[in-house]
């Protein structure tokens, strides 16, 4: 008898996620912890080298998620992850992504804040922010964008990071923000996924 796909009710469009040096071992573990039909559109900006293009394919080996690097005007897919491309700025407007050429913020390029304040101002209190591992300060200020606009905002704990400088700015800028290990960050995101009730109002 073949399993029930569970239906799953969500209050939020989008989880963004910033992430730099010691990145990509904690994205893997991550999406490795998140459900296989976690059902919320995922989007990462990681500050890579704009000759690194493999990421994709290196996180794809590590979950049953959907990993693609993102395109001009491409729409967001729910439970996908989305990658920011290298040496792009990544934005949301409207359900999609567009790219922008734009001068480094932070020294980055992607920049965790270009995604973080546009999709803050695009869906508000429907946007849940997350800043990772990482060696500078990009990502804070996104973040309090974030939480200002009613989003839920999210940090890991600087302990548990391979590098604290990031989590450790966002902490300081953000400090209403949920402090927790990157299982505590899988575990937090499931939780925002919940099932349809049965027969009842949803």
């Amino acid at each position: 008898m073949s399993a029930v796909r569970e239906e799953l009710r969500v209050r939020y469009e989008l989880v963004v996620i910033g992430i730099s040096a010691g990145g990509l071992v904690a994205l893997c573990e991550l999406f490795r912890l998140l459900r296989p039909d976690f059902p919320i559109a995922i989007a990462v900006v990681q500050h890579r080298s704009r000759n690194s293009t493999a990421l994709a394919s290196v996180l794809q080996d590590c979950t049953r998620l959907q990993v693609c690097d993102v395109e001009d005007k491409m729409p967001f897919s729910p439970g996908a992850v989305h990658l920011a491309p290298p040496d792009y700025h990544t934005l949301v407007d409207d359900g999609f992504f567009s790219l922008s050429l734009d001068a480094p913020v932070t020294y980055s390029r992607p920049s965790i804040d270009v995604l973080f304040e546009s999709a803050a101002d695009q869906f508000g209190p429907k946007l849940v922010g997350i800043v990772m591992t990482g060696a500078n300060r990009d990502g804070a200020r996104g973040l309090r964008r974030i939480a200002d606009a009613g989003g839920r905002a999210i940090v890991q704990d600087p302990a548990t990071a391979e590098v604290p400088v990031m989590p450790t700015a966002a902490i300081a800028l953000v400090p209403e923000a949920v402090v927790l290990p990157i299982s505590g960050i899988a575990a937090h995101l499931g939780s925002l996924a919940t099932p349809l009730q049965r027969g009842g109002v949803p």
